[in-house]
């Protein structure tokens, strides 16, 4: 079986690798996709998506880090697992073609591309 949105884009990688790709450098990527790329929606939402996710959660950070000690522990034991797990499953799911959205952050990203 072979992965959905597999057609080309205008970066020239697949959809759904091109989609998975926005991911892989958290908002950096997000950003470079959402420049690139004018014409695939599917990657434009997932580069959408990866750009306010994972700017949501370095704003959570910096907020954390002002709290001495006790907010560097909630940084690294709970905000970093949980979102690197978030990260690969993002990855996953749009490789394997699907418009996976995130309850609050999936709906800006649909509203805006």
């Amino acid at each position: 079986m072979s992965p959905a949105h597999t057609e080309r884009t205008s970066t020239g990688f697949s959809a759904n690798v091109a989609a998975a790709a926005s991911y892989f450098l958290g908002f950096v990527t997000g950003i470079v996709f959402l420049l690139t790329e004018r014409e695939n929606r599917f990657v434009r939402f997932h580069a959408m998506q990866s750009t306010l996710l994972f700017l949501g959660i370095v704003g959570i950070d910096v907020l954390l880090q002002v709290i001495p000690f006790i907010g560097a522990l909630v940084v690294i034991f709970i905000v970093l697992p949980a979102s690197a797990v978030l990260w690969l499953i993002l990855m996953f799911k749009a490789y394997q073609g699907e418009e996976f959205s995130l309850p609050v952050v999936g709906r800006m990203a649909a509203e805006r591309v």
